[in-house]
């Protein structure tokens, strides 16, 4: 099993990095709910720590405070294309260090993460179309799970 010993400190911030980092992208897509969307990251960070004792690895990941530096991004655009930079690093980093079932549960939480931020509030006017996943919502994951090497399973 892999855990965080396995890496070197910078290898292991890239790698708590991705989570977060595709949260913000969904949340980002599309105007309003940041603050739901905030609580919804940290939501799906509680929910797997529930599946305690599955992955080292998770475990490992889930026990940090998701972080994110939002602020050293200068638009929406910058932050997008780092955050998927992130994930594309952190999945060859862990198709390195992990086994194959590890990488798959890291896209696995990451993709879960992303769909939670994008259901956390309704779309529209109001809130008041019903739509809870906006089309930039669903484009951000697709990107999200291209940068993961993965398909969307939602789509």
């Amino acid at each position: 099993m892999t855990g965080k010993t396995d890496f070197a400190p910078e290898e292991w911030e890239l790698v708590l990095q991705g989570p977060p980092s595709a949260g913000l992208i969904v949340a980002t897509a599309q105007r309003g709910g940041t603050l739901r969307e905030s609580v919804s990251i940290a939501k799906a960070y509680v929910e797997a720590r529930q599946h305690h004792g599955e992955s080292e690895l998770l475990d490992e990941i889930v026990a940090s405070r998701p972080e994110i530096d939002h602020t050293r991004y200068r638009s929406v655009e910058e932050l997008k294309e780092h955050g998927l930079q992130h994930l594309r690093d952190s999945v060859a980093l862990l198709a390195r260090k992990a086994t194959p079932e590890e990488v798959d549960e890291y896209r696995q939480f990451v993709l879960n993460l992303a769909d939670k931020v994008a259901n956390a509030h309704r779309e529209g006017p109001l809130g008041l179309s019903g739509e809870r996943v906006s089309d930039a919502e669903r484009a951000a994951i697709d990107e999200i799970a291209g940068a993961l090497g993965t398909a969307n399973p939602a789509a």
